[in-house]
């Protein structure tokens, strides 16, 4: 802070308890030289304080990793509307493959001095990942809030669903139901997320006197492919229900067995997470896990204008329960 003060004040030709004015919004210094100090500010590469970034300061960054999986547009529209409520205006920046990068974007967000930024979805969650841009807000002070569930030590508030309870109750009700060879449909090994639900299948195992085996775990991308060429594999070695970690992975697994002449939910069954738009809709309707979009997307909002505002906010992940939505892709195992 000292070091900024003398080279602003060296850049204005003023002394360093007029910058200090103007910086903290005191009276006392002519529109001309407060002008003069903000500008060295930009220049030296320094970002204005909140107060002092003018229009520009009522934008937010809102970085989704993509819009196909309809997840992500659904936190989009519950998180513009709740940021327009509080008079900002959300910076839609989403990621195409060989396009923009989010270190780009939060290059890009940095120079319009957003007043911050929101993560739904993101490298953050990814252990192998580059984080440099994420440490680069923390330097800037720049309020970051991320949705999803993180690596450890990036200190930021955190909204995650709870991973573990999902696949608790997904794992339930497919025993319920008889089935006895469950497999699961994961992201990539370093995938936060993906490494809860995985621990969490292998305690629900565990608790009924059964061993969840490796060949019964496969990864994949988030996509619907992805989840077809995952979920083939585990038919081939005679799974009878199948945990997905995404909607599009469920309905790539449905697609899976209908390759194999197989029978969704008779012959298996699938259940999904989110409960995305249009799950009702698909060939059967899907069963998976909610995600309580509205409540997380909300909090996220609240957590940032938190500290827009100056108040300190705890870093630390806030946890929401999900919900298992029964509908057509589950039934009693061999039931024909």
């Amino acid at each position: 802070m000292t070091r900024r003060l003398a080279q602003v004040a060296k850049k204005v030709g003023v002394s360093e308890a007029t910058v200090s004015r103007v910086l903290n919004g005191k009276p006392g210094v002519s529109d001309a030289t407060r002008q003069a100090v903000l500008s060295a500010l930009d220049v030296l590469g320094y970002e204005r304080p909140t107060q002092l970034r003018g229009e520009r300061a009522r934008l937010v960054g809102l970085v989704l990793p993509e819009l196909q999986n309809p997840i992500f547009p659904a936190f989009a529209e519950v998180i513009g509307g709740a940021l327009a409520q509080q008079g900002l205006t959300p910076v839609l920046c989403t990621q195409t493959k060989g396009g923009v990068s989010e270190a780009d974007y939060v290059e890009l967000l940095l120079q319009q001095q957003v007043s911050g930024v929101v993560f739904a979805g993101g490298l953050f969650a990814q252990a192998d990942a580059p984080h440099d841009h994420y440490r680069l807000l923390a330097e800037r002070n720049i309020p970051v809030v991320l949705i999803n569930a993180s690596i450890e030590n990036l200190d930021f508030p955190c909204i995650a669903c709870d991973d573990a309870v999902a696949v608790e109750q997904s794992w339930r009700h497919l025993a319920s139901l008889g089935h006895e060879r469950i497999g699961l449909v994961l992201g990539p090994s370093d995938h936060i997320p993906s490494r809860r639900k995985l621990a969490a299948a292998r305690e629900a195992a565990g608790a009924a006197h059964a061993v969840l085996p490796d060949e019964f775990v496969e990864r994949a991308m988030f996509s619907l492919e992805g989840g077809q060429a995952a979920a083939a594999r585990l038919l081939e070695r005679g799974v009878t229900g199948i945990i997905c970690a995404s909607d599009p992975l469920a309905l790539g697994a449905v697609r899976a067995a209908r390759r194999r002449g197989l029978h969704v939910p008779h012959d298996v069954s699938v259940i999904g997470y989110d409960d995305s738009a249009f799950m009702t809709c698909t060939e059967p309707p899907l069963t998976t896990v909610r995600q309580p979009i509205e409540a997380m997307g909300r909090a996220a909002v609240d957590l940032l204008c938190a500290q827009i505002q100056g108040t300190e906010v705890p870093h630390r992940e806030l946890l929401f329960e999900p919900e298992l939505v029964v509908r057509g892709s589950t039934a009693q195992v061999g039931d024909r």
